[in-house]
Order: structure tokens, then sequence, then C-alpha cells
């Protein structure tokens, strides 16, 4: 069996939402998405649900967090490249995202960040030796 992981968030605007990550470049399964939530695609193995928040907050009777104050969870994303974390990073900005730090050369592992319109941090990283 492959297994796959599905990374849920809340979004204050779907439209917004899906704009951004096409924008990056991923793709988005529509047989999964609607007016309230959007299946975004990163790779075979990884998808991003992101609904709105009316919607997500159905999902656990517990709040979800304001990303405007506080980091809910650190999403790392491993690339074939550092022109690729660069290029993400470059179009993540672009689109409406932010940058709260600078690249980090580690020598074996290359990183960058940035935080998704709806505050959402995403690392991506690339390593010359796999994880």
């Amino acid at each position: 069996m492959i297994r796959a992981i599905v990374v849920h968030l809340s979004t204050k605007d779907v439209a917004r939402t899906r704009a951004f990550y096409t924008a990056l470049g991923f793709t988005v399964n529509e047989g999964m998405s609607g007016e309230k939530h959007v299946c975004i695609v990163m790779s075979d193995t990884i998808q991003l649900m992101l609904s709105e928040e009316s919607v997500f907050a159905t999902f656990s009777p517990r709040g979800h967090c304001d990303t405007s104050k506080f980091l809910e969870v650190l999403n790392c994303l491993q690339c074939s490249s550092r022109s690729e974390v660069d290029d993400l990073v470059r179009k993540a900005v672009a689109e409406g995202g932010t940058t709260v730090e600078e690249a980090e050369d580690h020598g074996f592992m290359y990183q960058h960040s940035f935080l998704d319109p709806d505050g959402h941090a995403w690392n991506l990283f690339y390593a010359t030796e796999s994880p």
C-alpha cells in the first residue's frame, strides 16, 4: 500500500488560495474541489486541502490557529534543486505570500520559506542527502 498525506488547512478565500497555489505550479484535483474548498496536488503522494474557515471549523471541535500571531505548523517540502526553492519562494511572494527570514545554506542543505496569504508556513529545502 502506498501511503499519501493530505494536509488540511483553513482559508479565508478559496478563489485566492486556488490562484496562489496554481501560480506556484501546482495543479488542482477538481474532483475533490468545490466552491468552499480546493484540493491542491503537490506530488503523487501529497495533497493540500484548503477549506473555507466555516467549513474547516466543522472538522474538529477545537478552534483553529490565528496565523497572524502563531505558527500552527511548519510544512516542509523537499525540492529537487536550490533553484526550485528560490523559484517557488519568488513566485509565492509575487502572488501575495511573504517571507519572514533569509535563505539559509547549511552546506548539505539549502532552505528558504514563505507564508501563504492565509499565513500558513512552508519551509522549502534542497538537500544533497535525502532525509
